[in-house]
């Protein structure tokens, strides 16, 4: 027999062997055993993840010589032919090539054709969106009122270019991706089967790189095996799928939590060397640093976490090294770095970058990092470690002081004592507007509705009106946030936060686009009535009447050549 790929070798052939739809699967039984099955479904998902299949078995189920039943026998005449491809009662057509009116009007005159074996004639349409509006039009009638005989089933992959009209007409299930375990222990059943030795971390790289494709993971299944021979190594593995070795990004990750900066670049520098991709790599990492506070906060985090037991083992002694404070200043560090990625032209730059960051923020949390209690570490990175009391005095009383002198001296030369009160701050909001536009123009568009509500301590509180739901919305993620927070503190001359909250009606907070028109309309009249008062304006009006209707800047006259002054 011909060699045939995994994804057709291991197809379901019954309900119960299809994997992640358990919804469709058990409305679809339960219309089976009741006899309430519809005459037109619309199958709607994700590539590979069992539409198709499942049209098949539904043509099994419904024409199965035991049938219908939910559970075809697979021997009959019936289901020998469905499963082969070549029953005459079941039409697969290609939406893509078969998309013309003519095409649709043929298929009309098919449908009044009786069943050949079976008892009814099912029609499969892939990727039926590809129709044109015309032939979705033909399709109306026979659609909503077909003969007895006939059931269709529809399936795509963009359901929203699907009309309303034929919508309306179908009984609409919508695939989801397949989790990543459940692709994980199908890949297994299907290893073992084909004989082929692979580890847990191979299935599991397989699983994240099909992204919820079953269909998918099995066709990376066999190009692995073409490429390394029924055992699958992981290395090799991920040579093939271009995704970053463990080993790369395990040792990145290391020096940043050391706060080792130099090694975090020699090791990007290795990730570099090994051709792995930029965005993939910071994409990886940062779902290594989500999958340790999934650890760090859930005790029995097996299921959260969707890698092998090795790999969570791993993380789970990382993860409880660390804060979760700590670990979500990581996960802002490199998400700001994956936002800066797609705009700049030199994006290993931008991670070296963010690598560094992530090591100096360690290092002004280290008097509250592992170890310590959770409790001990505050909501947002600490400026200043807290301290009892001043030891400045105690070091001038006598010998019996001299070591409590050593520790906190470091401490009073970065900043200033936490009891010293700080000065209250003044803000032009309308300033940190245009700096934000001018370093930042994707976040500072959303700047223009927000108003300045007041300042308390080191915190900054913005108010959105009702009116801007969209761009408050954008401001309450953290990175755009940090943004604003980093203006506002280059302008006050300290570090700074922000807040970002809903204005009610009575709440009076102008806005930027406010504050800038207002600014405008005081420059217009200033300037009006500085021209009004001009002796050659007041003349002019005296001699030739009107009124005046405008005034305008214009540009300072040119020098005339030779009277530069040289």
């Amino acid at each position: 027999m011909e060699y045939q790929v995994s994804a057709r070798k291991h197809r379901p052939m019954t309900f119960a062997e299809v994997t992640g739809q358990t919804h469709v699967v058990r409305t679809l039984t339960n219309a089976l055993a009741s006899g309430r099955t519809a005459h037109a479904y619309l199958f709607s998902g994700m590539r590979g993840v069992g539409k198709t299949t499942m049209a098949r078995i539904l043509a099994k189920a419904l024409n199965c010589e035991k049938g219908p039943t939910s559970t075809p026998c697979l021997a009959c005449v019936s289901c020998r032919e469905i499963g082969a491809g070549m029953s005459f009662d079941v039409m697969e057509i290609d939406g893509a090539s078969s998309n013309s009116v003519d095409d649709v009007r043929e298929m009309r005159e098919t449908v009044k054709t009786a069943p050949a074996h079976g008892r009814y004639r099912v029609y499969i349409i892939d990727e039926v969106h590809m129709l044109s509006t015309a032939a979705f039009n033909a399709l109306l009638k026979t659609l909503e009122e077909p003969p007895a005989h006939v059931v269709f089933v529809f399936a795509t992959t963009e359901a929203h270019k699907v009309p309303p009209t034929i919508l309306s007409r179908c009984q609409h299930f919508t695939f989801r991706r397949i989790p990543r375990r459940e692709v994980v222990d199908t890949l297994k059943r299907v290893t073992a089967a084909e004989g082929i030795t692979i580890d847990d971390r191979s299935l599991s790289a397989l699983a994240r790189a099909s992204d919820g494709s079953l269909r998918d993971a099995l066709s990376l299944l066999d190009q692995a095996v073409a490429f390394g021979g029924k055992r699958v190594e992981a290395e090799q593995l991920m040579i093939l799928l271009g995704a970053v070795p463990h080993e790369l990004l395990r040792g990145a990750l290391e020096a940043i939590l050391a706060r080792d900066a130099a090694g975090a670049l020699k090791a990007l520098a290795a990730v570099q060397d090994h051709g792995c991709d930029v965005r993939q790599f910071c994409g990886e990492l940062m779902e290594h640093v989500r999958n340790l506070l999934v650890a760090r906060i859930v005790p029995d985090a097996g299921d959260l976490i969707e890698l092998g037991p090795d790999e969570q083992a791993e993380i789970k002694a990382d993860a409880a090294r660390l804060t979760v404070d700590y670990i979500q200043e990581l996960f802002r560090v490199f998400l700001q770095a994956e936002d800066g990625i797609r705009a700049s032209q030199y994006p290993w730059f931008v991670v070296e970058m963010a690598a560094v960051r992530a090591c100096r923020v360690v290092q002004a949390q280290a008097a509250h990092s592992p170890g310590r209690p959770e409790t001990r570490v505050p909501s947002i990175p600490p400026k200043v470690a807290p301290q009892a009391a001043p030891p400045s005095r105690a070091s001038e009383s006598g010998p019996t002081s001299a070591p409590r002198t050593e520790q906190p001296q470091p401490v009073r030369e970065a900043t200033p004592s936490p009891s010293v009160r700080q000065e209250p701050v003044s803000l032009d909001w309308e300033a940190v507007v245009a700096r934000v536009l001018a370093e930042r123009p994707n976040i500072g568009a959303f700047l223009e509705d927000s108003g300045l509500v007041g300042t308390a301590g080191d915190l900054v509180t913005v108010g959105f009106p009702a009116s801007a739901g969209t761009a408050m919305r954008m401001m309450q993620q953290e990175s755009y946030q940090q943004a604003v927070a980093d203006a506002c503190s280059a302008l006050a001359g300290r570090p700074l936060r922000v807040r970002v909250v809903s204005l009610d009606g009575g709440t009076g907070a102008p806005t930027a686009a406010q504050l800038r028109r207002e600014r405008e309309a005081t420059r217009e009249r200033h300037l009006r009535d500085e021209a009004l008062t001009n002796p050659l304006v007041q003349e002019a009006l005296s001699v030739f009447g009107g009124e005046v209707k405008e005034v305008r800047h214009s540009r300072a006259p040119l020098e005339p050549e030779g009277e530069t002054g040289g």
